[in-house]
Parts: C-alpha cells; structure tokens; sequence
C-alpha cells in the first residue's frame, strides 16, 4: 500500500528516515494524520451496565468455587501479573509544585494565616505540612534536612513549607518530582518503609505462586527509570524471596514505535526548531504492543498506585482468585465450543447451546438477521465471536470517580458490546448521551484478569483486536507554540474493544489509587 499523494507531499527523504528508525511505518503515519484530518467520532451509549444487566455479582460459593478453579491453573504456572508502571510522579505532587513555584524567590516564605483566605493548591500545602510526620518518606525527608542544619518540625511550626517541599521534590536525597510512583514510599512497616513495587510483588506472590514458588510479575517503566527501578528491584528480591518464592520478574518500556505524530493546528506535520517531526508518547494503550510481546497466558492488570498495606490485602486476594477462576472456567467453556465449531459437525442443538452461552456469558447480542442464516452461516458468526481474547473486569461502586465506566456501546451496525468508556469518549453536547453517562453507577479500577491464548494454545496477536475510532485528540503546546497530539486508543478501552468481556463487581476496599500525595494520608494507607 502506497500513501496517498497529499500525505507524500507532506513527508520529505528526512522525514522518512526519521519515522522508519522509530520502527514506525509510513502507513501508519498517514494513517495518524488522516485522524487528525477527520476527527475522532464519540462513542454512542445504549445504557450504562448495573448488576444483573453487563455486571455480574459473585455469591460467597461462587466465590469458593472459582478460587478452586484458578487454583489449578496457578499451579500449572499459567499466571502472569502485569503492572503498567508511570513515568515520573511529578502529577502526585503538582499542587505543591504550583505553590512552590510561585514561591521560588522566597525561600523562607510561610503560608497565609488559617484565617486568611487560600487557594486549593495552598490549602493542599497546608494538609501536606500538616501531616507530613505520617508519610512513608518522612524519615528520609527530615534526615536530608537535618544534614543541611535545617529542622523540619521547626519548619512546619512556622509554616515555612518552602525548605521542605524543595528536598522532597528537588534534592538528590529524595528527588520525588523525578521518580517515577513505583519508587516512593507509600507505606510504613516496621521493618523499613515498602513502595509499590514492593507491594506488587508481596500481592503477586500471595496469589499467583505456582506449584514451583514461582511467581512472574512484569513492569513496564519509562526509559529514564529504567536503570532506577532495576537497582531497586534487584536490590529488595533477597528480602522477599526468603519466604520461599522465587520471582520472575520483566521490565520493558514503551516502544517509540508506540508513539504518535504531532500535527500543527492546520493538521500539518508539527516540526521543532531544527525542522524535525515531533513525536509525543501515544498514552497506556501504547503498551498493548508490551503486553503482546509477553505471550502470555493468564494475565492479571493493576495499576501501580492501587495497593493498600498488608492488613488490608485479604479481600484483594480473595477476589483476585475468583476473578481469574472466572476467566479460566470462560476460557475452559470458549475453548470447547471452538473445538466442536472447527469440527464442522455441529447440528442446531448443538449451535443453540452455543448461541445460548455466548448471550448469556459472554454478553453477546446477535445480528437482526442471525435465525434467517444457514447452520454454516450461524456456526461462522458463532466462531467469530468466541475466538477472542477475554478479560474479565472488576468494577466498584462509585463514589466520585473519575475515569472509565462500564457501558453498552452500540455499534455502526446497531450491534451492541460492553466497553469501558472514558468521560471524553462521550459527546458533551449530546445531552441524552450525558444523561446516560451520569447514570453510571460503578467505575473501573483497572483491576482485570486477561486469557489472551487462543483455544489451539497459541497467544493471538493482540493488535488485530483494537478499535482504532477510539483514542483521543488534544491540544498541548511546544516550544510556545500550540499543537494536537493523539493518544492511542486506551490499553483496557479502545485496545481490548473486541475482546469478550465480562464486568464484575468487586468491593470498594479493593481499590485505593494515590493519585496525589494527600491520598497517602487515608486511612487505607496509614498503619492501623
């Protein structure tokens, strides 16, 4: 396939030589830019999904059943964690960096008074200084401090935040606003502080050690941590693995090839002062490429910064296993209904049942058209729709969230699916469409299970799955001059859209994101 003459026109010998070493096709160039040009379309909503309509709840022996059932395939050695890992935690901390940025000259300048008026950002200073001996990190932060003859408790007392901010964030000692999330220490234990690596792989090993004690856990990381985070695995393994599990542990980082083209407003290549295109990270859904290079099998998906202390982890582990036996008895009832359609001798008791577990497990609505088929007809659509990946998500209650939420998404062809949909998928001018957003009722945690081998055994290639009509475009800047970028369509969205999908309920207690430093002071994070 050639480009189109516009696009070729766009592109010089330079350009070309740029895009093909990135690992990135012309093709897909053209393709980028042709979304720029036309626009990315919203999704359109049917209904949000509720329990017993797209969300499943788990009765307490179901529970017990499905534990039993992941059981063996833990054994077996089949199970995989995978945790997209951030790049630097600099948004955790961007209420502080705003109110020490506009202190910067000011390096002993205290905080206005409680009675005075103040902005979110001073009020967030104000709760950080506040509880600042309750961290993780306050060990590290007052011993910096001292070293350069300054009391942090004196400090705070006359709410002179600046000293403070500036070695947590800036010092070589703690740099946070250059680390990325898994780096920081979240929780206290008594024998040293455990940041989130830490605590994944404590949560990997609890529930997906196998026959062996082996337990495989699989990071993605920015290239600028990669070195950092490295140390620090290879440097706590020991400390774990003398309870008796051996880890297999991964690293890889996004591919550049996963990035994507800035256009200028006029949706022409962006170039930077020295005449080059530019290039911006494509956001999480990049990482589907990562994802596909593990081959893996049973693949469990949390974010980073979703962990809670040990005394709380029981009831994650507890739905964790009944997820992951809910995904391998899918996989087990998928893989024999595939294996009788590759047969070819199927008569219609046979594709009823068929047709009857892919409606009532799966979620599957059919075509219009499907009972006025053939029996070949009826057993190809059937076919079509069980060989797929299948991810099993747990949703919570929510309660504010913003983010993803479980819906039924119909299609061009009036068919119907359920999608996680982000809050900028749907039209904001459409108010039937916001209506529908708002009667959402539960939130995605990015807490999921994952079967991604087909009914052969082989692992499919994840990328022919996708919805590419759903990733997003904004505007940024460079350079002081405005620009778009595309994100790439998101790793449990748009990425997984053809997948089978199953939405369960799980607890709230299983979902505690740090999205900004203050949330280290929940008491889902503090010790008891």
């Amino acid at each position: 396939m050639g480009l189109s003459i516009e696009c070729d026109q766009m592109l010089t010998e330079r350009d070309r030589h740029q895009i093909t070493s990135r690992g990135m096709s012309l093709e897909e160039i053209e393709r980028q830019i042709e979304i720029f040009q036309q626009g990315i379309p919203f999704v359109k909503l049917k209904k949000a999904c509720h329990p017993g309509d797209g969300i499943t709840q788990l009765t307490p022996s179901e529970i017990t059943q499905l534990s039993r059932v992941f059981e063996v395939a833990l054994s077996a050695g089949r199970v995989m964690k995978f945790v997209p890992a951030s790049g630097a935690a600099s948004r955790m901390f961007k209420s502080l960096m705003t109110v020490l940025g506009s202190s910067s000259n000011q390096t002993h300048r205290a905080l206005p008074s409680e009675s005075a008026t103040t902005t979110p950002e001073q009020e967030a200073v104000r709760r950080f200084l506040a509880g600042v001996h309750l961290f993780a990190f306050y060990e590290d932060l007052r011993s910096a401090m001292a070293q350069k003859g300054l009391e942090i408790e004196q400090l705070r007392a006359e709410g002179q935040f600046v000293p403070i901010l500036e070695y947590l964030l800036h010092s070589p000692e703690l740099n946070y606003a250059k680390l990325p999330k898994g780096l920081l220490k979240f929780h206290h234990y008594p024998s040293h502080p455990r940041t989130p690596i830490e605590e994944h792989l404590v949560e990997a090993a609890a529930y997906g050690k196998d026959a062996h004690q082996q337990t495989r856990v699989h990071f993605t990381v920015s290239p600028e941590h990669h070195e950092a985070v490295t140390g620090h695995v290879e440097g706590i393994r020991p400390l774990y693995e003398k309870a008796g599990v051996k880890y297999l542990i991964g690293l890889s980082t996004q591919k550049a090839s996963g990035d994507t083209i800035a256009v200028d407003l006029n949706n022409q290549p962006f170039r930077d002062q020295q005449g080059n295109l530019l290039f911006r990270p494509g956001g999480h859904g990049a990482l589907l490429e990562n994802l596909n290079d593990l081959q893996g099998d049973v693949i469990f998906i949390k974010n980073i910064d979703n962990v809670v202390p040990d005394r709380l982890k029981e009831e994650t582990y507890t739905y964790k296993r009944a997820m992951g036996g809910l995904l391998v008895e899918l996989q087990e009832c998928v893989f024999h209904y595939l294996n009788q359609l590759a047969s070819g001798s199927l008569n219609e008791e046979q594709l009823q049942a068929i047709a009857d577990f892919c409606k009532q497990k799966l979620s599957t609505v059919f075509h219009k058209k499907y009972s006025g088929w053939t029996r070949q007809e009826r057993a190809n659509f059937l076919f079509a729709q069980l060989h797929r990946p299948i991810r099993v998500c747990g949703m919570v209650k929510n309660t504010g969230d913003t983010g993803g939420g479980p819906f039924w998404v119909e299609h061009p062809d009036t068919s119907l699916s359920l999608q996680i949909v982000e809050t900028s998928q749907v039209d904001p001018n459409d108010a039937e469409q916001q209506a529908i957003l708002k009667s959402s009722t539960h939130f995605h945690s990015v807490d999921m299970v994952c079967g991604i081998r087909d009914y052969s055994g082989k692992p499919f290639d994840l990328r022919q799955f996708t919805d590419p009509d759903t990733g997003f475009i904004a505007k940024k800047s460079y350079e002081g001059r405005e620009l778009k970028a595309l994100e790439l369509p998101g790793l449990w969205n748009g990425s997984m859209a053809k997948w089978n999908t199953m939405f369960v309920e799980i607890p709230r207690s299983t979902f505690n994101p740090v999205k900004t430093v203050l949330d280290l002071l929940q008491p889902a994070h503090q010790p008891r």
